[in-house]
């Protein structure tokens, strides 16, 4: 005989509930009655992408023009991340044959560009034709060349063939030098890495496995490359702890190396876990995300530190960091650490934020400029709406927190037709975000109960808040009525497509709370990435998640934002998120102004929190699912016809 729950059902009951859809178009419907409303396109999003950016590649006029198209990926990401995707072999090619490099003048010890007369003239067969190369676009978004003593690139794992090139006798001279050069260089930084790791011992080389394991558990999916070897822990090619290979799996590299002689461990290896290391150093787990799409190896990792050291140094009344010593291990270990500190310092100088790169999954930590005219703009008008509509006073959103800090009862009260302020608030929020800043939506996230999250906090029930559902938490989400238009015009179809992102924000409160948690055996068992700190701007994110494809989901900024409750500092607790289908990308100004937005929204629920904290009973009841049906469609939704009958409305 099944119990009774608190809320007085029965096993059968909550079983049926779970089984209804929530989905606001089919709102009492139970699930699976009714079929997809659309098949999804195995072209969409990525693949599509690959396929339209060789097509263009191939009307380029000449080999650097198609190779620049490629690298770009027809305009969707800089050429930088692709150019650092090479293997030397290929790096050495492209430098042969076009001049292009990932290199700078401080990293670039190799030859100098091919002369002019060296370029080849594309004539297959010509009369100085030495070699003939291939270059093609492979399945994963990366450039693939064929070089001597190398066979046909292959063709099933290529977006649509090759594109033939052939090398003069210049051209071999170029690539021989750069490459005998670029292998010198790798064989010595491989050595290094292995002295370095040996100096470490067994047991601190152990440790240095479980720091990169965890990272690759706790982060957003991730691909890097050593030479022509892929480490990932991303979908079907997973070869590092992830969302398929659990912690300890035979098939992760990390876990089969716990343990093993370090002579035994491929140079491969030992520059994986060295270069993870460095970049795990100097800004924690998120910085692996940086190298994303790259090759791994110690002079990309001194590539990429030296730009960050650049940019810190670049914050005024900042300490300055000297650059590295040298490109060894002990020294970029010791750059690491100066730029852990010194990103701190820098983070209470300016903004510090991310650039997210969707098609490659790249992310570049940036070092906002000063506010300017735009994000001032964009203030002013959000504080003369938010006046407007909110019991609120002050010429600046931090005036506006002070004014709600004097006087925080409001957000335990009804206002608005919502049961509290806070709810009232957020939605006046959201809703003026999406005008203010012309974007097809807008959102942000929380938690419903913040006296339930208390009282489980002062009795320390860390397996109870992880067993927590997603329905612990809300988001609101208001689209802008003309987002219509990218959904064939439905307004049935808008509202599926809101409560679909305000379901998956649900999800992330959920995914991160674990993140703010005491490490318990419970805690480190559940599935959570870590919290979020900084903000970020995407573009072109409609490549690789099937949620953000089928709701177009392009360009957009999210900016968390850490919230105290009881004494607890939670980060990411709350978040505002901007997205547009299409147009116009955000800019730097828009992250800065939205940032902004969202203290205000991080504030008033920090006062929440302690008003609940005193015994001030506060819940989030509205942003569910009919709320969005009936405050973007504006009426009941009518079920669609299934095998029983006919459409009828739902109670």
């Amino acid at each position: 005989m099944s119990g009774l729950t608190e809320r007085g059902e029965s096993r059968r009951q909550i079983n049926a509930r779970k089984r209804i859809s929530r989905r606001p178009s089919r709102l009492g419907i139970p699930a699976g009655t009714v079929g997809p409303d659309r098949e999804f396109d195995p072209e969409a999003g990525f693949p599509g992408l690959l396929k339209r950016a060789w097509q263009r590649a191939g009307e380029a006029a000449d080999l650097r023009s198609f190779v620049e198209v490629l690298l770009t990926l027809d305009g969707h990401v800089p050429a930088d991340i692709q150019l650092r995707a090479l293997t030397a072999a290929e790096e050495a090619a492209l430098h042969a044959l076009c001049g292009l490099s990932w290199g700078t003048a401080e990293t670039d010890t190799a030859a100098p560009s091919p002369a002019a007369e060296d370029i080849p003239d594309e004539r297959p067969g010509g009369d100085d034709t030495a070699f003939l190369g291939e270059i093609g676009l492979s399945t994963s978004g990366r450039i693939l060349l064929r070089v001597p003593s190398q066979g046909p690139l292959k063709k099933d794992d290529l977006v649509g063939g090759v594109r033939r090139v052939p090398w003069t006798s210049g051209t071999l001279r170029a690539y021989q030098q750069r490459i005998e050069a670029a292998e010198a260089r790798l064989k010595e930084t491989a050595a290094d890495c292995r002295r370095w790791l040996d100096e470490q011992g067994p047991e601190g080389r152990d440790e240095l496995l479980a720091q990169a394991r965890e990272a690759a558990l706790r982060n957003a999916p991730f691909v890097l490359y050593q030479q022509e070897r892929q480490y990932t822990n991303f979908r079907e090619a997973n070869n590092l702890t992830g969302k398929t290979l659990w912690p300890g799996h035979p098939d992760c590299v990390l876990s089969s190396l716990h343990g093993l002689p370090l002579d035994l461990w491929s140079d491969h290896d030992v520059q994986l876990i060295v270069c993870l290391t460095l970049l795990i150093r100097s800004a924690g787990f998120g910085r692996v995300e940086e190298a994303n799409g790259t090759q791994l190896t110690v002079d990309h990792v001194a590539h990429m530190l030296e730009r960050i050291r650049r940019g810190y140094n670049g914050v005024p009344g900042g300490t300055q960091v000297p650059p590295a010593a040298a490109h060894t291990v002990a020294a970029l270990n010791d750059l690491a650490v100066a730029l852990r500190s010194a990103r701190a310092e820098a983070g209470r100088g300016a903004q510090l934020y991310r650039e997210i790169h969707g098609a490659l999954m790249h992310k570049i930590e940036r070092v906002a400029q000063e506010p300017g005219e735009r994000t001032r703009a964009l203030e002013e008008a959000m504080v003369a709406r938010l006046t407007e509509r909110l019991p609120l006073t002050g010429t600046t959103l931090h005036e506006l927190g002070e004014d709600l800090a004097a006087a925080p009862d409001l957000l335990a009260t009804p206002l608005g037709g919502y049961g509290t302020g806070l709810e009232h608030l957020v939605h006046e929020t959201v809703a003026a975000v999406t005008d203010v800043f012309e974007a097809d939506f807008a959102m942000s996230r929380g938690m419903r109960s913040l006296p339930a999250l208390i009282e489980a906090l002062r009795e320390e029930r860390w397996p109870e808040i992880c067993d927590w559902d997603i329905t612990r938490f809300f988001c609101c989400v208001v689209p802008h009525p003309s987002a219509v238009r990218h959904f064939g015009g439905s307004a049935a179809a808008l509202a599926d497509a809101a409560w679909a992102m305000s379901s998956r924000m649900q999800y992330n409160s959920w995914h991160f709370i674990a993140g703010n948690l005491p490490r318990t055996d419970e805690v480190a068992a559940r599935d959570h990435f870590v919290p979020p700190v900084i903000p970020d701007v995407a573009f072109y994110s409609d490549q690789h998640h099937h949620g953000h494809v089928n709701n177009k989901v392009r360009f957009s900024i999210r900016s968390p934002q850490a919230v105290e409750v009881d004494g607890r500092v939670f980060n990411g607790f709350i978040d505002l998120r901007l997205l547009r289908c299409a147009g116009t990308p955000f800019g730097e100004q828009d992250l800065l102004a939205v940032h902004r937005v969202s203290a205000l929204v991080a504030r008033a629920t920090g006062l929440a929190a302690t008003l609940a904290a005193a015994g001030t009973p506060i819940e989030v009841t509205a942003f569910d699912s009919p709320w969005h049906w009936s405050t973007v469609a504006g009426d009941e939704p009518a079920e669609a016809p299934t095998a029983a009958g006919p459409a009828r409305r739902a109670s």
